[in-house]
């Protein structure tokens, strides 16, 4: 693993667990505790993280990490993920897509797709967003329509969130939503850190014909500070196969569509449906 791959996973680590010690986190990343403490010293030069006897917690500044120093943990399975969800969507389609690495992942395989990328009189497909990251990534792609909520940044997460964002979304109809989580309980559903998130989220998912939420395995389980919802807002969900069978069973239960997709066969995207 790289040295700017091993940061951007160590910031994970630690946006998952708030605190984590020198020896734990050298464990979890497979690198030698020296190592991680000269990451650690790098990362706190940058007010990313504080460092605290024998380890380090989350940073006052990064509450909830920028899509930037996220997008390398657990890439394969977010790969898993955008490619099964990308076989959702259809030419003409207008998609939703909430901030967060995993949606971010499915606007590149969007982006990319022969259907969607070639020369045309009119776009191809057209994307909602209240995520910086995805309209920055995607407008200069003339076959996509970029459609921006508008509404006030959140630094930390780069999604657009408040009343202007929720008065846009109000106004149109969306085929598909793809919504990212933090947490993904059987219980409470998907969830996310941040309050105003879940509450745009959440009207995302309800414009929509059809929403679904995507998070890899890791996230099942989890439960964060604010409720998107679970059946009551969406009908799919959307995980890579290192999801146990018993969870999975637990989300059919309450009445989701559960599709996994294979993390070590991506590109051919193997998919099964409970």
């Amino acid at each position: 693993m790289k040295r700017h791959e091993r940061m951007n996973a160590l910031l994970e680590l630690l946006g998952e667990r708030g605190r984590v010690e020198v020896d734990e986190a050298a464990t979890a990343l497979e690198v030698s505790a020296a190592t991680m403490r000269r990451d650690m010293d790098a990362l706190a030069e940058q007010q990313l993280l504080t460092r605290t006897r024998g380890g380090a917690v989350l940073s006052s500044v990064a509450y909830d990490l920028p899509i930037r120093y996220k997008h390398a943990h657990r890439a394969a399975e977010k790969e898993a993920v955008a490619q099964a969800a990308a076989r959702l969507v259809e030419r003409g389609d207008v998609v939703g897509l909430s901030g967060g690495t995993t949606t971010t992942e499915i606007a590149r395989v969007l982006a990319t797709r022969p259907e969607f990328a070639e020369a045309g009189p009119q776009p191809h497909l057209t994307i909602v967003t209240n995520s910086l990251n995805i309209a920055n990534e995607l407008a200069v792609r003339p076959q996509i329509k970029i459609v921006l909520t508008g509404g006030v940044a959140q630094s930390r997460s780069f999604e657009l969130v408040g009343p202007f964002s929720e008065l846009v979304l109000q106004q149109i109809s969306v085929d598909i939503a793809f919504i990212g989580a933090n947490g993904m309980d059987p219980q409470m559903g998907a969830t996310v850190h941040d309050e105003a998130e879940a509450r745009v989220n959440r009207l995302m998912a309800e414009r929509s014909r059809r929403a679904v939420v995507v998070a890899d395995s890791s996230k099942i389980g989890a439960r964060c500070f604010a409720r998107v919802g679970d059946a009551d807002v969406f009908d799919t969900f959307i995980t890579d196969d290192r999801a146990d069978e018993s969870a999975r069973k637990e989300f059919t239960d309450r009445g989701l569509r559960v599709i996994t997709a294979s993390a070590q066969h991506h590109e051919t995207v193997t998919i099964a449906e409970d």
